[in-house]
């Protein structure tokens, strides 16, 4: 889940060297915390927060097949 964050993030971003995801994971749920550049900020999160909820939905899915519950958190 981590590498799939961060793959994605680095995609979005100008400068792809400054992208940082760290994982908390708990007894049911994993949470993943996303860090990217100030002036990047804006990139993940897109137009009315379209591209952080696309990243959501593409979590979501990919650790539900997993049996898990991922939550993505964007760290300013």
């Amino acid at each position: 889940m981590k590498e799939l964050i961060e793959y994605i993030a680095k995609a979005l971003v100008d400068s792809p060297d400054q992208v940082q995801v760290s994982e908390v994971v708990g007894d049911q749920t994993s949470v993943l915390e996303l860090k990217v550049a100030k002036e990047d900020l804006g990139k993940v999160i897109g137009k009315q927060g379209r591209s952080a909820r696309a990243m959501r939905t593409i979590l979501s899915a990919a650790s539900t097949k997993l049996k898990k519950r991922t939550v993505l958190e964007i760290i300013e």
